[in-house]
């Protein structure tokens, strides 16, 4: 399967929220208090890069990635300069357990290595079976569970050397 992934622009954003809105999206990405977002103010932060993944020219996924070294105190904070931190869901529920979430994790992945990138991480809540699963099966390890600022998470990393 080939992926394509281009930066995210504020043309998309309806299509991200008509995404966010999803049943299986909002379980996993909404805060405590039930609200979602992605904003055009996310599209200016130089600190995440946000990517619409696309299969046979159809957009039905969101990504992006970050250096946890950016945010004070991250849970990530502590691994080597250059390391990544990603997110992603699959905004079209039709896509959703058909082998896209580990091809394209692991496409993008390797693609951060390619970027020099020595480790990259994820943390998806312990209690997403299908998102630990997909980690999985890109290649990353599941390290430990904590919380974290952001809520409850499996710490995993995939390291470029293991590739």
């Amino acid at each position: 399967m080939s992926y394509r992934f281009r930066r995210m622009t504020r043309d998309d954003l309806p299509m991200a929220h008509r995404w966010l809105e999803t049943p299986e999206v909002r379980r996993w990405w909404s805060d405590p208090d039930g609200e979602v977002s992605l904003d055009a103010e996310d599209l200016d932060d130089p600190h995440i890069r946000m990517w619409i993944v696309s299969h046979a020219d159809r957009a039905f996924a969101y990504l992006q990635d970050y250096s946890p070294h950016d945010w004070p105190m991250h849970h990530f904070g502590h691994l080597p300069p250059g390391s990544r931190g990603i997110d992603q869901f699959i905004g079209d529920a039709d896509m959703i357990g058909r082998g896209h979430g580990p091809a394209f994790i692991r496409v993008h992945v390797d693609r951060l290595f390619g970027e020099g990138a020595p480790v990259v991480v994820t943390d998806p809540d312990p209690s997403n079976a299908r998102a630990i699963r997909a980690y999985q099966k890109a290649g990353f390890t599941p390290v430990s569970a904590q919380a974290t600022q952001w809520g409850p998470a499996l710490l995993m990393l995939r390291v470029a050397h293991l590739a």
